[in-house]
């Protein structure tokens, strides 16, 4: 009697248990590099819970840093790059990855919809796309960092300019803010170069990769390819975001003395332009958030809340969450049945799917809230220094009110917590959320006599 070959070891967890799996690991491992003497600069000492903040900050490309980079040695940085690059194209890839890996075959529907989703490549070459994704990431973080050379090699040499370009282009694509400098960019406010090449590496990146290859792919042929529902929402709710959050910011800091007030017309259009883009789950900032006006702040909270595109190196409840109950919330409003986008009508368990992502977030960034506040022995620390501090770990933005540093060993534990859970959630509450329902044993009859609002 022969006995059954044993299954793999991966092919004993589901894609969102790797994905988890794999981030724990990944930051564990980074944090013990951290940690270790080598990766500390002369007269430097970053303790183990330090090291694992750090670590995790890295890898779910969120940008909350308890120190300067000139922290860590040369080799230190490197790993935190490394971390960066790994979380902003492993959330796009593992799945895939770890699909060939466990020994699974992906679906052929599964494959067609892939295909669909870029209309550029076919319905079996999965890995075709991963290749892409990297190569793609790589050209334009070398073309990021050349345009961004061009102003910090001629102010800091060729080896700490370059550098310096090289680590701005990859944090920015990926979506992550670790301050290269003290202070952040705030000496760059009116720098158009650096602050319209950091924007842009940032919205490619919170664009996402499959939007991306849709449009060239459209582009390329139209009549081939069609633009895709979900790149057109990714893509109409990311320019409506960006033109609001311009807007509001330059209203609420225009006159602000330690803001925008002593700024010329062009410099204050800038920075209100890139205060509105770094929010979507980028940590760069022009300018210090501590002194904003709380009506700013609480524009910024919003942004960091919606985050990106799905499919994209950056975190939040994502920009097609938000169109679909907004279109849900219109319809209902006007009398409608179910919403609809770009002439498709937008299925009742997507609106579902969209409302169970928002509302888990809610309530996970609301306890963390509290727990932070109930944990906090530092009376710097304010109640809107603790709620951003929170929707910015996590929405994997990066931003801070300068409180991240004055948080305690408990706070510092929840923060990575959040950052985790907030980089991985919505992604593993959505693979959860896609397969099929299954059928009920018992229906029962609807009832229409429950009273909302």
């Amino acid at each position: 009697m022969t006995r059954p070959a044993s299954r793999p070891l991966l092919s004993r967890f589901s894609a969102p248990q790797l994905i988890a799996l794999s981030f724990a690991v990944t930051i564990l491992l980074g944090g013990l590099l951290l940690s270790l003497p080598l990766a500390h600069a002369p007269g430097q000492d970053v303790g183990l819970l330090s090291a694992l903040f750090m670590a995790t900050s890295a890898l779910c490309v969120t940008g909350l840093a308890l120190f300067d980079l000139d922290t860590f040695s040369l080799g230190g940085q490197i790993v935190l790059l490394v971390l960066i690059q790994l979380g902003g194209l492993g959330i796009i890839t593992f799945g895939t990855v770890f699909a060939f890996l466990a020994h699974r075959q992906l679906a052929f529907s599964e494959r067609t919809r892939l295909a669909q989703q870029v209309s550029a490549f076919d319905v079996g070459s999965v890995m075709g796309l991963i290749r892409s994704i990297f190569l793609y990431t790589a050209v334009t973080e070398l073309l990021g960092a050349a345009v961004l050379a061009c102003r910090f090699v001629p102010q800091f040499g060729w080896g700490q300019g370059l550098y310096a370009s090289v680590y701005h282009s990859v944090m920015a694509f990926n979506n992550a803010g670790f301050p290269f400098f003290h202070g952040g960019l705030m000496s760059y406010t009116r720098d158009p170069l650096v602050n319209l090449t950091i924007a842009a590496l940032v919205i490619l990146g919170g664009i996402g990769f499959l939007v991306q290859l849709n449009v060239v792919a459209h582009l390329r042929r139209p009549r081939q390819h069609r633009l895709l529902v979900h790149s057109k929402i990714a893509l109409s709710t990311m320019a409506a975001l960006l033109l609001l959050g311009t807007v509001l910011f330059a209203v609420f800091e225009w006159n602000n003395p330690a803001t925008l007030g002593p700024l010329p017309t062009q410099g204050k259009l800038l920075a209100s332009f890139f205060g509105s883009v770094t929010p979507r789950t980028a940590g760069f900032n022009t300018l210090n958030y501590e002194l904003m006006r709380p009506a700013t702040l609480l524009l910024t909270i919003a942004l960091m809340f919606v985050g990106a595109n799905s499919g994209s190196t950056g975190g939040g409840i994502k920009t097609g969450t938000l169109y679909v109950m907004l279109a849900s919330a219109w319809n209902m409003i006007r009398g409608r049945g179910e919403p609809v986008a770009f002439e498709r009508r937008i299925p009742q368990e997507t609106v579902l799917r969209a409302m169970t992502v928002a509302l888990l977030s809610v309530l996970l960034v609301n306890v963390a809230f509290l727990l932070l506040l109930a944990l906090n022995t530092n009376p710097r620390l304010s109640f809107l220094h603790l709620y951003f501090e929170t929707v910015s770990a996590f929405g994997s933005v990066g931003l801070s009110m300068n409180a991240t540093p004055d948080t305690n060993a408990a706070q510092r534990m929840l923060l990575m917590l959040l950052m985790f859970l907030g980089r991985i959630g919505p992604l593993t509450f959505a693979v959860a959320l896609s397969g099929r329902p299954r059928p009920q044993d018992v229906s029962y009859p609807p009832e229409r006599d429950i009273l909302i609002g």
